[in-house]
């Protein structure tokens, strides 16, 4: 099995490899603690290798230092590649009872929220979980590409979806692609929702899609061509670089205006927006085809629908739910679920869920007020952390 070396990331293009790479030693990890197997000695020397990688690059200007090609320079936050390595060989080098008192120490209230959360989840029998994924399961990253996920994380999330649910989804706004290829967990435990729910990946293997009429889909082709002509423009190429970056989902397309680190000026990027929304205006003036939802950090461009009742509608996250409690056979109305998120864009996935089971817990993960009143407005069986670790510990040791 290939290791990794340290090396000098001199570009943007060997960042993205070693991050790539760093996947399958991860996923190599995850096996071999799941299963009880002594663990190659080569895993932890290479995550040791990848952390000093890491560090060495270059910082100024608040960032890493790395080239792009035509003699250009980007600055990059590397602070969740760095964050999870150092977690992730702590869990390895020093088991999971002190990388849980690490987590504690470093985390105000942290046995506390965990012990609310496993007094929530430990009343019922539980069937199924649908969750988001950033900011929710997983640490905040700067990019999406990047953010593999880390092998505690893995093995907490896996050992939940083993041991006490049916069906466990995670939902996520990404495209189906980039979703599978920052995720560590075994293959098969997990279904992959991704663009809102609209597309998904079996634990078969096999994809499963909402249908698209072709008139929405010559749309949504014409949106796309256009998005990628817009940004392959030198003064708009920075945003297909930062946070989400430019990504083509199906039924969605996303692109980034601001990183959770501020790196673009705010004038800079309210001025995006508005072109963003002028393009949009202008293919589609009658407003037939397309709704924007701008989140402060991406800027999402959403196929409409047609809600009984409430006329054209964009796809939300409650409508992905119910498709897929359709297509994969969930059992919502049958069964007591834990829905998981951490935005105003997960909320519709607790809405669709109660609408069906009145019985169905809620974890969210947020520090804003006006969040936690929504969502414990909703339902009593709900519970609101600050940490994403918080949440995956209260399901890892359930």
């Amino acid at each position: 099995m290939a290791g990794i070396d340290r090396v000098e990331l001199k570009t943007l293009k060997d960042f993205y490899a070693l991050m790539a790479a760093s996947r399958n030693l991860r996923k190599r990890a995850v096996a071999a603690v799941l299963n009880g197997e002594t663990l190659d000695p080569d895993i932890p020397a290479s995550l040791a290798n990848l952390l000093e990688s890491l560090e060495a690059v270059p910082e100024e200007e608040g960032g890493k230092r790395l080239r792009l090609g035509g003699g250009r320079t980007i600055f990059l936050d590397m602070a969740y590649e760095m964050d999870e390595t150092r977690k992730d060989l702590f869990y390895l080098e020093e088991g999971e009872d002190t990388f849980l008192e690490m987590l504690a120490d470093f985390h105000p209230g942290f046995d506390e929220y965990v012990d609310s959360g496993k007094e929530l989840l430990r009343t019922v029998d539980l069937d199924t979980l649908v969750t988001d994924r950033d900011g929710t399961v997983n640490n905040y990253c700067a990019r999406y590409l990047t953010s593999i996920q880390s092998i505690y994380n893995a093995v907490f999330l896996t050992r939940f979806a083993r041991t006490h649910v049916r069906k466990p989804v995670v939902l996520t706004s990404a495209p189906l692609d980039g979703l599978i290829e920052i995720s560590v967990n075994p293959d098969g435990e997990f279904f992959y929702a991704a663009s809102k729910g609209r597309e998904c990946l079996d634990r078969d293997g096999r994809i499963r899609r909402l249908d698209i009429s072709p008139e929405k889909q010559a749309a949504m082709d014409a949106l796309n061509s256009r998005l990628s002509d817009l940004t392959g423009r030198p003064e708009y190429e920075k945003f297909t670089l930062i946070g989400s970056g430019l990504q083509f989902k199906f039924g969605q397309s996303t692109v980034a205006r601001q990183d959770i680190g501020g790196s673009i000026d705010k004038t800079e990027s309210e001025a995006f927006l508005a072109t963003l929304e002028a393009l949009v205006a202008e293919l589609d003036p009658d407003e037939r085809n397309f709704r924007i939802e701008d989140t402060g950090l991406d800027v999402e461009i959403i196929l409409t629908v047609e809600a009984e009742g409430e006329g054209l509608k964009d796809f939300d996250k409650g409508d992905g739910v119910k498709f897929l409690d359709k297509e994969l056979g969930l059992g919502l109305a049958n069964g007591v679920g834990l829905i998981c998120g951490d935005t105003g864009s997960d909320v519709p996935m607790l809405e669709a869920a109660l609408s069906v089971s009145p019985q169905t817990r809620a974890i969210f993960v947020t520090r804003k007020q006006e969040l936690a009143q929504r969502v414990t407005g909703l339902t009593g069986a709900a519970l609101i952390v600050p940490e994403p670790d918080m949440l995956v510990t209260i399901l890892g040791t359930l």
